[in-house]
């Protein structure tokens, strides 16, 4: 299983917004060129992740793009599932059963159940604030 490019630009850009203070706005241009994000596909995200609550846009002179939302109100689950959908690791740890033939009595499927259970739990305990927190704790370490 691979996070698409257009859900890791995603993240990206919510990390950069998350960078700037309360009610800051960016520029999508700027978000392209900083992130290296191809301004088409950029477009897009910021429409879906817009769609989702996540970024507010705006347009006009002072426009541009912000979070809705602070940063440590915003998982890394969120946005991956806003591009991408939900993440499903295998078909057979849907909540319908999936297609497996085997049902239940498959062996693996603990382990997929598991592995998916424990990835979603991970990124949505995963905050854009403690980034943010661990660039500022870098910084300091680097003076």
């Amino acid at each position: 299983m691979q996070i698409t490019r257009q859900a890791d630009y995603a993240v990206r850009a919510v990390l950069y917004l998350s960078h700037l203070g309360p009610e800051q706005r960016a520029a999508t241009s700027q978000i392209a060129q900083e992130q290296h994000i191809p301004p088409s596909f950029l477009a897009k995200i910021v429409s879906q992740l817009s769609v989702a609550g996540i970024l507010q846009t705006s347009r006009g002179a002072r426009g541009g793009v912000s979070l809705a939302r602070t940063p440590d109100q915003i998982s890394m689950l969120e946005v991956v599932e806003a591009i991408d959908g939900p993440i499903l690791l295998n078909e057979c740890v849907t909540d319908h059963g999936g297609t497996c033939p085997f049902g239940e009595s498959c062996p693996m499927q603990e382990v997929w159940c598991d592995a998916q259970h424990e990835l979603v739990t991970r990124l949505k305990s995963t905050r854009f604030d403690q980034f943010i927190k661990k660039d500022v704790a870098l910084a300091v370490a680097a003076d």
